[in-house]
């Protein structure tokens, strides 16, 4: 069993503010959205879970899992293709988890991308370079890097942003596929209609907690309107909190 829990967790940008004082947990095999303004914090909470980000206040607790545990999936936006890379060789960096980076990859791991390539619906783009792929095809080349990864603990930072509806639908079906096998699923998103038709739980977030619990009781228009009033509040140069 694997929790992830987040004990009156403080998050800043240059001593700016960004999440204050939230509290809960992440359940073993629990799916969970995130939600929230723009600059609410969201993707901060993830990179705190994945340890990209260091608390100014509370903790990040992991209990039955190691960070080395944990797929993670930054948003596309963040991530260079200009790099001459190829998808076979994207894909198979999702090995490192159990190779390591030290060892080189033997038939199994060469086995298991082009399954998972096959899986995303990219079966014959292994020698493409990631350079010549749309949005929407580099995004299944990611998701079939997490597969190769094989992790028991999986965020996906604004996974379905500016990718068609087909690709969305295919990658979603991929995602409920890993929580029917007991990952650990917790996704940054901003459809709020994706969110109540595909994933169980939420954690709305603006800069401080709003609500987390079952989406239905989340994603109430009392926490939407709250959440609002709170982003239209927000003070971006104000000073660290220190309560």
């Amino acid at each position: 069993m694997s929790t992830i829990t987040l004990d009156n967790l403080t998050l800043t940008y240059q001593r700016h503010p960004a999440i204050h004082h939230v509290s809960g947990s992440f359940e073993t095999g629990s799916m969970t959205a995130i939600v929230g303004p723009n600059g609410a914090g969201k993707s901060s909470l993830l990179k705190a879970i994945v340890g990209l980000m260091p608390p100014s206040g509370g903790h990040v607790r992991l209990q039955g899992c190691e960070r080395r545990d944990i797929a993670y999936l930054p948003q596309s936006a963040e991530m260079d293709r200009s790099f001459p890379l190829s998808v076979m060789d994207c894909v198979l960096m999702g090995a490192w988890r159990t190779v390591g980076p030290f060892r080189s990859l033997g038939k199994a791991a060469q086995r298991d991308a082009l399954a998972a390539l096959a899986a995303v619906g990219l079966s014959g783009f292994e020698r493409r370079m990631i350079a010549e792929l749309s949005a929407g095809q580099f995004q299944r080349v990611l998701f079939a890097r997490v597969m190769v990864q094989d992790a028991p603990v999986i965020l996906l930072d604004e996974p379905f942003n500016a990718i068609d509806a087909r690709t969305t639908a295919d990658l979603l079906t991929l995602v409920r596929r890993w929580h029917g096998e007991q990952r650990t699923i917790i996704a940054v998103l901003h459809d709020m209609e994706q969110v109540r038709l595909n994933f169980p739980r939420t954690l709305m977030v603006a800069r401080e907690l709003i609500g987390w619990g079952s989406t239905e009781e989340t994603l109430t228009p009392a926490n939407l309107s709250r959440a609002r009033a709170r982003s239209e509040a927000w003070d971006d140069h104000a000073d660290i909190c220190a309560a």
